[in-house]
């Protein structure tokens, strides 16, 4: 697969995607939401066992790409996060986040839909909607409150901090923190153990866990579009993205 920022690569029984636009926080366009959505739904004819997903540099994801001539995301990159959690959650391989620095906006919303996401302590957790007048997506309304709880996701989600890997951990939100001279290690045992597993059995514990914790995503990820759509419309984000494109604090009016 060639796409732009992106690099998909099946190494004996595993597929590894890696978000690369590192000079842009690995930013995510629908383009490449979409590709990595096929790489998902394709990986069961690949021969994959394992799915990992983890970005170039300093960043896991930095969410949505405002474009390099500064165009806001829209519905379609909505939508291609949207399939793309899907594909995660229902794969049957297991899907792990390697989260080697920040998860933010929809980048959080996929690291979290990843059944097992491991992170370097230097990374962060994101719900930063709000700071540009958007509510969150990618199904980010539903994967934190079911892991961290609602009074802890409505901290994340309304006033949009920033919280530690340790905290992330300490919450339920992620599996396991480790020191960043560690990661690499770490990650590679888990998804060796995983790949020399009983794939029925693990595809099989995946459905019932995702079953008992996530079974409204689909509601859950239209409400999100619903939601949404008007608020792509407002006067408060285009002066979100204006504010954010300027370094300066965003000034909402509520239209």
């Amino acid at each position: 697969m060639s796409i732009e920022g992106l690099i998909v690569e099946i190494q004996s029984d595993i597929l590894r995607i890696t978000f690369d636009r590192p000079d842009r926080l690995n930013s995510l366009s629908a383009e490449i939401l979409s590709a990595v959505a096929d790489a998902v739904d394709a990986a069961p004819a690949n021969g994959a066992r394992v799915i990992v997903l983890t970005g170039s540099g300093r960043a896991f994801s930095s969410g949505a790409d405002v474009g390099a001539d500064g165009a806001p995301p829209g519905l379609d990159t909505l939508d291609a996060a949207n399939r793309l959690v899907t594909s995660i959650t229902l794969a049957p391989a297991p899907v792990v986040a390697a989260v080697n620095g920040i998860a933010a906006g929809v980048g959080c919303s996929i690291a979290l839909a990843a059944d097992l996401a491991i992170a370097t302590e230097s990374a962060g957790f994101m719900l930063a909607f709000t700071k540009i007048g958007l509510m969150p997506d990618g199904g980010a309304s539903m994967f934190v409150p079911a892991a961290a709880g609602r009074a802890r996701a409505m901290r994340m989600a309304l006033l949009a901090e920033k919280i530690s890997a340790k905290t992330a951990a300490d919450w339920g939100l992620i599996a396991e923190v480790v020191p960043d001279t560690e990661f690499a290690a770490a990650v590679e045992k888990i998804v060796s153990h995983l790949a020399s597993g009983p794939p029925l059995a693990l595809a099989a514990t995946k459905r019932v866990l995702n079953a008992a914790t996530i079974s409204s995503m689909s509601g859950i990820l239209q409400a999100e579009r619903e939601g949404q759509e008007p608020l792509l419309a407002s006067a408060d984000f285009a002066e979100g993205m204006a504010a954010f494109q300027g370094k300066r604090a965003a000034e909402f009016i509520g239209i």
